[in-house]
């Protein structure tokens, strides 16, 4: 799991530190840095929201009985699929935009007062924080052996994305941001793939869902999960060497939709010829 946490935590923690990032540089460039001091106890806050409600729903549930755990494990991990496809197309539409909506939305929060400001920028990391939170709970379930693979990737992988959106703020480094949520997001299509058949999997043995006996496959002799190359699977595509006909159809269907959605190339917009009332494709 060490791979796909870390895969989530630098998207995930690349995208808050570019709001970050285009917040702070547009209350600079606009000579408003006063403002600033109601920017950060914003972040603040919504760091520590998402620190707690990771922490809430990874070390509570030792209280709930299995079936209860189960339940709850395979609700937000369906939970977490949801909110990592919705943040890969939102990102892919929002890439070329997102400066300029940011821009004009801090630019109103300046006009109403330091609470806007404050209650701006807790929003906009906040929402990136908690489906973290969310997903980290998800993966510290699937990896069934304590919490040390998935935290550590997760943190290394927001340190990392600290790092870059500094860079990049400096003028550091500079890369086609476009390709680097392309690529991460077709990885994370596999990554979310595989925790929705990890989710239904708990939901059938929750006795939620049916077919916990009918096995699409059994691997368990040729790739063992206890093997390097098992364990890097696992890690990557949350593979299970006994696989439920449910998982691996959910797995094949999920990815033959959104993958080729994901790549899709968006229509372009119609031109309207002036004078003549027409539209052109």
């Amino acid at each position: 799991m060490l791979f796909s946490s870390l895969l989530i935590g630098l998207r995930e923690g690349l995208e808050a530190a570019l709001v970050v990032s285009i917040l702070v540089a547009f209350l600079v460039k606009t000579d408003r840095r006063p403002a600033l001091r109601w920017v950060w106890p914003g972040i603040a806050a919504a760091v520590l929201l998402s620190v707690g409600v990771g922490a809430l729903l990874t070390y509570t549930t030792a209280q709930l009985s299995f079936e209860q755990q189960e339940l709850l494990g395979g609700s937000l991990s369906i939970v977490a699929v949801g909110f990592v496809t919705a943040m890969i197309f939102w990102m892919r539409k929002a890439s070329k935009s997102i400066a300029s909506e940011l821009r004009g939305k801090m630019d109103q929060a300046l006009a109403v007062g330091p609470l806007a400001v404050l209650l701006l920028s807790f929003l906009a990391v906040g929402r990136e924080g908690l489906e973290t939170a969310v997903f980290f709970y998800a993966a510290v379930q699937s990896a069934q052996g304590g919490t040390t693979q998935p935290l550590a990737g997760f943190a290394f992988g927001i340190v990392l994305a600290v790092v870059l959106a500094y860079l990049l703020y400096r003028g550091a480094v500079r890369f086609n941001l476009g390709k680097f949520f392309t690529v991460t997001g077709v990885l994370l299509v596999f990554v979310a793939a595989g925790v929705l058949g990890y989710g239904l999997h708990d939901l059938q043995e929750a006795g939620y869902l049916p077919g916990l006996h009918l096995l699409a496959f059994d691997t368990s002799a040729a790739i063992p999960e206890t093997s390097w190359y098992g364990a890097v699977l696992k890690g990557i595509f949350n593979y299970s060497q006994q696989t439920t006909v449910l998982q691996a159809t959910a797995w094949v269907v999920y990815v033959a939709i959104v993958l080729p959605l994901f790549l899709r190339r968006p229509a372009p917009k119609p031109t309207t010829l002036a004078g003549a009332g027409a539209v052109k494709e």
